[in-house]
């Protein structure tokens, strides 16, 4: 399964450097402005996550907490989350899109027509928080058959037999999560400490793409330069809140932080 995805990380690592990845809540703060983010920050990010918009989140921090609430607010639904990934991929149909959110929405609406919705959007991959390995393994096979990356997650209390088994069945990229908190908490382990970490998991399989997540920011992109890509979601998150606070442009200062971004990580 040579994908979009990994041609994404063969393009980055050509350029020696890490790939990045941006992460917005669909239809935040509308339908519309929440397509316009991503085909802006898409020209800098080289893989877009796209949030379902959740009310009880357990992994989501205050940040993607308010761009959730905001998208629900405004009356967003599963089906305008596939609407939104389907008309980026009519512009963009080139940059992979992951769509990310938990497991009770794709039961709820029933696992088969949800994967026939993604390969129907051109989705080429999915995060699903709340499905841990092994619960995952059927899952994670529909997926494949569909030619959807299931993105398994990894954390820094893995253990080592779990672990190759994780990435043993993974697809092309693992999830890894930083520290054990909520996402946008503040980096609590040193960016040293969190590469010890990652090669231990790079050094399992090389082939793999592994992505660090939770705790990024503008401040701490830089130190964790070696990992194949990062992901950027708080950060993000919280620029759009302000820029709805001050009533500036939405579009124009997001895609600004994610140009930001992508030049500390040349």
């Amino acid at each position: 399964m040579y994908s979009l995805i990994s041609k994404a990380f063969s393009a980055a690592k050509k350029e020696s450097r890490p790939a990045l990845l941006t992460y917005t809540v669909a239809g935040d703060n509308t339908k519309k402005k929440s397509l316009e983010i991503l085909k802006s920050i898409s020209n800098y990010a080289d893989i877009c996550e796209l949030g379902f918009p959740h009310n009880t989140p357990i992994a989501d921090g205050g940040q993607i907490q308010t761009s959730a609430y905001r998208a629900i607010k405004n009356g967003i639904k599963i089906n305008d989350v596939f609407s939104i990934a389907k008309n980026f991929k009519k512009i963009k149909k080139n940059k992979p899109i992951i769509l990310m959110g938990y497991y009770n929405m794709i039961y709820q609406y029933n696992e088969n027509k949800f994967l026939d919705k993604c390969k129907n959007s051109k989705v080429d991959g999915l995060i699903v928080v709340d499905l841990p390995y092994p619960e995952n393994k059927n899952f994670a096979s529909k997926c494949k058959k569909k030619g959807i990356n299931f993105i398994q997650l990894v954390s820094p209390t893995t253990s080592k037999i779990r672990l190759k088994k994780i990435i043993k069945d993974s697809h092309e990229m693992i999830y890894y999560i930083s520290m054990l908190s909520t996402t946008g908490g503040k980096l609590k382990v040193s960016p040293k400490k969190i590469l010890e970490k990652y090669n231990k998991i790079k050094k399992q399989n090389k082939l793999k793409n592994v992505v660090i997540g939770f705790g990024i920011t503008e401040k701490t992109i830089q130190s964790l330069k070696k990992a194949d890509g990062l992901v950027v979601g708080s950060a993000i998150c919280r620029e759009i809140s302000k820029s709805i606070e001050k009533r500036q442009n939405v579009v124009t200062n997001v895609t600004n932080i994610v140009k930001r971004l992508k030049y500390k990580i040349q």
